[in-house]
């Protein structure tokens, strides 16, 4: 027992300590520390996972109050909550990408070694796109012009001028019976000049928890999905990316 409390005394400072480190402060064989850790205290070391951001409190009991929301919503509005939503998101299609580990999956022998890829990077050409989708299909898909800055006047001028007359073309129902857009909370989305647009148009918003990509269709669903037949092809121009 007295050995098993040196050593979580030890690691109670500091959890990244070496066996080594351990084993010249307890004074005990490092191979006895690692049987100590591993056997009788059931430790693994583990390494860091990373991740886009580390969540406060606020911002987990917002994306839980978020979905609460949604889902009290569908239960009452039903498939129609649904068909209302149109999200819309900007994305870089590059002029090659790698293929995804799954696309290189070989069938091989059990004594075969694993297929070697080497890593690269994607191709320098790119071209961004803006591109607004519902239920159903895509509404608009929009090439940015190349130097264009996406800044809020930009995208207000999207909404206007492209986005509006996809819909009254494409989905003209909802311009009577109103649309629940959604797009997250970048800069250029949240601008006064967007949300000034938006209430115009007499279109609910909603709400959008910060740095939740697995909540915004177009980054959890829609990009790759759209993205995964382009993988492994390469594209020598801007109209061929396009």
């Amino acid at each position: 027992m007295q050995t098993f409390l040196k050593i979580l005394f030890s690691l109670s400072g500091d959890r990244r300590k070496t066996c080594e480190e351990i084993s010249t402060e307890t004074l005990m064989s490092r191979t006895s520390v690692f049987r100590v850790l591993t056997n009788k205290l059931n430790k693994k070391k583990k390494f860091s996972k990373w991740v886009p951001h580390l969540l406060t409190d606020e911002q987990k009991d917002s994306r839980v109050n978020f979905s609460r929301n949604f889902l009290r919503r569908f239960q009452t509005e039903q498939k129609d909550f649904l068909g209302w939503i149109i999200t819309g998101d900007e994305t870089w299609v590059y002029s090659w990408d790698p293929e995804t580990k799954l696309q290189s999956a070989e069938w091989r022998d059990f004594d075969e070694p694993r297929p070697e890829k080497v890593r690269r990077k994607q191709g320098a050409l790119k071209v961004m796109h803006t591109i607004f989708f519902d239920m159903n299909k895509v509404i608009l898909r929009w090439p940015v012009p190349i130097g264009t800055t996406i800044n809020a006047q930009y995208y207000k001028k999207v909404l206007q001028d492209k986005f509006r007359p996809a819909i009254r073309k494409k989905r003209p129902r909802l311009l009577e019976s109103g649309i629940l857009f959604h797009h997250d909370n970048a800069p250029v989305h949240t601008a006064r000049a967007v949300t000034d647009v938006l209430a115009g148009c007499k279109w609910e918003l909603l709400e959008h928890p910060r740095y939740s990509p697995d909540l915004a269709p177009c980054d959890f669903y829609l990009f790759p999905k759209m993205k995964e037949h382009l993988r492994g092809q390469r594209f020598e121009t801007e109209e061929d990316i396009i």
